[in-house]
């Protein structure tokens, strides 16, 4: 069983058939990364050179013929030179510009028919009107990811590729902030198919925090030790 197989337990994530408000029984502050805006920005670049190192295997036979280029999902993309231009007509709006770098896999076969890697990085501008939220105490981050693909280019030097690049990047405005959300309180998380046994002790350890309710209030006379 899990949360969806052959699990009829009401406390369980999924679709909501009938009334919304049954169920609901609390109000939860939770700390989120909010997204107050977001955009993607397509474009596909001719002669893109890429200067490559860390060849896998090592001292490959030259000339080497290209085969493709992908970003390097283990490190990601990084931001950099991010200037939020605010507009005077608009004043929940601003010009915001940056630069994407993206770490890079290229894949090529070497002149004895070895197929090999190398890495390289590549640097492109980004510029988008956004909403960006007016200053507060919990700052405005401008995040950025995406991806730089290519199959088509060439070996045009040592250690040099000159590729066509196609360029997807996700712009988005961003802040870390507390949220007062309604909840249907905790999940029901059902028994692993796989497990049937349970394991000793485990059993009478709660699987959520929870805290006492009391209904007493606290007055002015009231002293707090």
């Amino acid at each position: 069983m899990s949360f969806f197989i052959n699990n009829t337990n009401p406390n369980r994530p999924g679709p909501i058939c009938g009334n919304v408000l049954n169920g609901l029984n609390e109000k939860i502050l939770i700390e989120v990364t909010r997204v107050f805006d977001a955009c993607i920005q397509n474009e596909t670049i001719q002669g893109v050179t890429l200067t490559t190192t860390g060849y896998t295997p090592a001292n490959p036979t030259l000339p080497l013929t290209y085969i493709s280029t992908e970003t390097d999902t283990t490190t990601g993309p990084t931001v950099s030179n991010v200037v939020i231009t605010r507009l005077d007509n608009r004043p929940n709006f601003a010009n915001v510009t940056g630069q994407v770098t993206f770490p890079l896999i290229v894949t090529y076969r070497d002149a004895n028919g070895v197929l090999g890697t190398a890495t390289s990085t590549y640097t492109t501008d980004f510029a988008s009107v956004l909403c960006v939220p007016q200053p507060a105490l919990s700052p405005v981050n401008i995040t950025a990811t995406g991806q730089l693909t290519s199959t088509i280019g060439t070996y045009t030097a040592e250690n040099t590729f000159t590729i066509t690049a196609c360029v997807q990047i996700i712009i988005k405005v961003t802040a870390q902030v507390d949220i007062l959300v309604p909840s249907y309180g905790y999940p029901c998380i059902p028994e692993c198919q796989s497990i049937p046994t349970v394991c000793p002790g485990i059993g009478d350890i709660s699987l959520y925090p929870t805290t006492v309710t009391q209904n007493t209030t606290l007055n002015n006379t009231t002293t707090l030790r």
